[in-house]
């Protein structure tokens, strides 16, 4: 079965709650008109029990009862759907008038010394006609040592009709109440949900093609724009993902697309003739190093890729920054006396870490910094820990500045700055990438600085232990 839709639940919430609020306003309005008409109808009744007694009290006085006979009925005129009945102490009827027919169990609640209070009202019906009628004992001793008694009624037949149509009217408003909150609580959940009704017009628009569309998190309302911010958020991350995607495939076609033309047009032109084995096989170890090449770019993306995944897990050990460096530096020592370049050391520091990643990472800038120093200049490398507490190995060249706008982008994947880099790169446009990589996956920094001539790429760990310290946890 399907959910229902938010608009319909809301609607639905909107009709029971105003049902319920309107059926409890209904009851309490009806019970206050029906107690309004009781207690109106109990004053009329109090206020002509209250004349029949002084009426029984002036005949007791004067001894003339049938006076008392003569007044009753010209006092009572005018008083529509009044009824009184008096009886006597053996509960014979000393005068009646009216219609209503006084039942026995209205009779047996009048109780002698009760005038100070409110006799309680009884409701009958006779006839077709609904009465309501209170009793007392008239306290008087007329025709008798006993009190009394006199009971008095009142015709509520019109009450009870107009009751009856106001309750209907009432409920039929109710009724009407209801579908209008309905209604109008439909509405409001429509409008209401409009800004996520433009979500979902714009998540499916969503392309690679069409990715620049934002939801005005400003005009949305307030419980909205979390997520309206947040879905902002995810369409800037898709955007940059597919420019960055789409970059780094044009590049890396770019990159594949040169050793591969260069081993067709060898192949091609050994194949053109027929030649000596030495020629094939000078053919043959000219392929075998655009291979190579290819092996290294496929090696450096696959890198990345797990880079990129999270996948890079380094080991943890103690790694001894100038330790590494010195060996790098024995490595490197043929193509710096090549160029004509020094290299220095200064400091020492460790670090947990990957041994072979982070020796990857100062290979890379350490490889990077020769190729780009002139001749008779040389690369020093320092290391020491900095202000903030961290250890800081820097790797700085002489040569010409880098363009601050290139700085953010030199650790891209294949981007190079000819401008400022006239000698031609071995690589494949890929070994500062690698670097950031692993120091992210160490928790480290990685910066660049150019000015003055001078050129600093700085690892910064903030997990920096002495090497003792380090040897002793091992």
């Amino acid at each position: 079965m399907r959910p229902w839709s938010i608009t319909a639940r809301l609607t639905l919430f909107f009709s029971a709650t105003s049902a319920a609020a309107l059926l409890v306003f209904g009851h309490v309005v009806g019970t206050l008109v029906a107690s309004h008409f009781e207690m109106q109808d109990l004053d009329e009744l109090t206020g002509k029990l209250q004349l029949v007694r002084h009426a029984l009290s002036k005949a007791n006085a004067t001894g003339d009862f049938a006076a008392m006979k003569r007044e009753l009925p010209e006092a009572l005129i005018g008083h529509q759907g009044l009824s009184i009945l008096v009886l006597g102490p053996d509960l014979g009827p000393l005068f009646a008038s009216g219609e209503a027919a006084f039942p026995p169990s209205l009779i047996d609640r009048a109780m002698p010394g009760e005038g100070a209070r409110r006799p309680a009202p009884l409701v009958w019906e006779h006839a077709g006609h609904l009465y309501r009628g209170i009793v007392a004992s008239a306290g008087s001793t007329l025709a008798g040592p006993r009190p009394t008694t006199v009971a008095v009624a009142v015709n509520i037949s019109h009450h009870r009709d107009f009751l009856a149509d106001f309750h209907a009217q009432l409920w039929l408003a109710i009724a009407a109440g209801v579908a209008l909150t309905a209604l109008f609580g439909w509405f409001a959940a429509r409008r209401g949900l409009a800004p996520v009704h433009d979500m979902a017009v714009i998540a499916q628009g969503v392309s690679a093609r069409r990715l620049a569309d934002r939801l005005p998190a400003d005009t949305v309302p307030r419980e909205l724009t979390g997520l309206a911010r947040a879905f902002n958020d995810m369409l800037a991350r898709l955007e940059d993902s597919f420019r960055r995607l789409s970059d780094f495939s044009s590049d890396l076609a770019h990159e594949l697309r040169t050793p591969i033309g260069n081993l067709m047009m060898q192949t091609q032109v050994a194949l053109s003739k027929t030649r000596s084995a030495d020629e094939y096989r000078e053919v043959l170890y000219s392929n075998l190093e655009e291979y190579e090449r290819l092996a290294r770019t496929i090696t450096d993306m696959l890198f990345l890729a797990q880079a990129d995944h999270g996948l890079l897990v380094p080991n943890r050990e103690t790694v001894d920054l100038a330790t590494e460096v010195r060996e790098l530096f024995a490595f490197y020592d043929a193509l710096a006396e090549e160029r004509g370049v020094g290299l220095s050391l200064e400091g020492e520091g460790a670090v947990p870490g990957d041994r072979l990643m982070i020796r990857r990472a100062l290979s890379n800038l350490l490889s990077n910094a020769i190729r780009h120093t002139p001749a008779q200049r040389a690369v020093r490398v320092t290391i020491g820990r900095g202000d903030d507490g961290a250890i800081h190995l820097a790797v700085e060249n002489p040569g010409p500045a880098i363009d601050a706008e290139h700085l953010p982008r030199l650790f891209d994947r294949f981007y190079r700055v000819d401008a400022s880099r006239a000698k031609e790169s071995e690589g494949a446009g890929l070994g500062l990438a690698i670097t950031r990589s692993i120091a992210e996956a160490h928790g480290a920094t990685v910066g660049v600085s150019s000015a003055d001539g001078s050129t600093r790429f700085e690892l910064a760990f903030a997990q920096h232990e002495s090497p003792r310290t380090l040897a002793a946890k091992e």
